[in-house]
């Protein structure tokens, strides 16, 4: 077996060779982590200016830190998330994903799967706060909705409009269960279940808050 490109900083295994493997390099998930160890990370992974540099996650105040050190660095506040787009453009994706949420409170985990796609090189379109407690406003924007290859559908509460939505298209559904909701949606886990027990086939559901990982799955169904 051909040995796999990697840097060892004894707290973190580095995976180099992943933009390789997988046509995207390692995203560095912040939570959790000191900004210096960010720092190190991104570091290695920073050494390759052709490629595009994402980190979700991550507070202001280690943006700030990190922001000097690493040129060209952004920061999308609603993502959550600091980028930096490759020097070298990425392979042409076929068709466009179509990011929806239910509610405003949506946004956030949506913005970083929308922020996902566009460092993979994918057209995206949003359509945000259109939750079945008013559905004539995504019955309103069928025409939007038939266009797209892949959507991502964003939901809190009861989940709902994942199922909505895959009931009205052909193309495949990534749904995300969120976190946001009262008591009894157990921070995402309602939504979950819901997304999970769909009788609509064609979803894929990610984890709860899990924007990165809708973006991804998306990102890589159009790019092939």
């Amino acid at each position: 077996m051909k040995k796999q490109a990697y840097v060892d900083l004894g707290f973190a295994c580095v995976d180099t060779g992943r933009q390789t493997r997988r046509g995207f390099p390692e995203v560095i998930f912040c939570q959790k982590k000191t900004k210096e160890e960010i720092f190190k990370i991104a570091r290695e992974l920073d050494r390759d200016r052709e490629t595009p540099l994402l980190l979700t996650r991550l507070e202001p105040r280690a943006y700030a830190f990190l922001k000097p050190k690493l040129k060209g660095l952004s920061y999308n506040e609603k993502a959550r998330a600091a980028f930096r787009k490759g020097l070298r453009s990425p392979a042409a994706a076929k068709g466009e994903v179509l990011v929806v949420t239910a509610g405003t409170s949506d946004i956030p985990v949506a913005e970083e799967a929308a922020l996902t796609l566009e460092l993979m090189g994918v057209s995206v379109r949003k359509l945000y706060d259109v939750g079945v407690a008013g559905v004539h406003r995504v019955m309103d924007r069928m025409d939007v909705l038939h266009r797209a290859a892949v959507i991502i559908v964003v939901a809190g509460m009861e989940g709902a409009l994942a199922s909505l939505v895959s009931g009205l298209v052909s193309c495949p559904v990534v749904a995300v269960p969120t976190s946001c909701g009262y008591g009894s949606s157990f921070e995402g886990l309602s939504a979950l279940l819901t997304m999970l027990n769909s009788c609509s086939p064609g979803i894929a559901v990610m984890n709860i808050d899990n924007g990165f990982g809708a973006g991804y799955f998306a990102g890589l169904v159009v790019r092939r």
